[in-house]
């Protein structure tokens, strides 16, 4: 990946299972700039435990935090799959800097089909970035793993950039990003200005 990211030019986020030691596994996503430098990697930090999705028995939660990445196409962040439901992340990742937030997923029509085009155009408008959301297609010899793919970018403004992309074959998604918007968003919704953390305190009790 490190080869064909300088090959190319590209920017990568590269899902992957890490193994850290016997029995110290993560679902990672290493970040690779466009010149072949490994930025860095961040790991899942929520683990679901549900059908079809059992986790737990074998992924353990991140331990990285919320790290950003400073790339040739700006700062970017990574949040992966399941981790997309809990908005406590993605404000994190917005309080670090970032401009586009990647999230690399691997889920089916039965899960979360009709929140897929909700949650992340949703979490783009909170916090006023720019989300690449990422699905797999194709399924596997298991029940209920119809993967549905519909990538899309989603913008400031919580809209979905040109359309997603098929359901059921492998695309590649090419959309322009102004992220000058960013700022005018931000200029007309100060959700970071108004923000009261000090309110906040039952967000961070177990």
């Amino acid at each position: 990946m490190i080869d064909l990211a300088r090959e190319t030019g590209m920017v990568l986020v590269v899902p992957i299972f890490e193994v850290e030691d016997t029995g110290h596994y993560y679902n990672t996503a290493a970040v690779i700039d466009s010149d072949g430098t490994f930025l860095g990697k961040y790991r899942k930090t929520h683990i679901p435990q549900v059908a079809g999705f059992w986790e737990k028995f074998y992924f353990r939660p991140g331990n990285l935090g919320f790290p950003v990445f400073d790339t040739a196409v700006g700062r970017i962040g990574v949040y992966i799959c399941y981790d997309r439901h809990f908005p406590e992340g993605w404000r994190e990742l917005g309080l670090a800097g970032a401009k586009i937030v990647f999230n690399p997923s691997a889920t089916t029509r039965g899960h979360s089909k009709y929140l897929w085009e909700l949650e992340q155009p949703a979490a783009a408008v909170a916090n006023e970035y720019f989300v690449g959301a990422i699905n797999r297609v194709g399924s596997e010899d298991l029940e209920d793993t119809d993967y549905y793919g519909s990538s899309y970018f989603a913008s400031p403004r919580g809209e979905i950039i040109g359309g997603t992309g098929s359901d059921t074959a492998d695309d590649v998604v090419v959309r322009d990003l102004d992220l000058d918007l960013i700022e005018e968003v931000r200029h007309h919704w100060a959700f970071y200005r108004d923000r009261r953390p000090e309110t906040y305190d039952q967000i961070s009790s177990p």
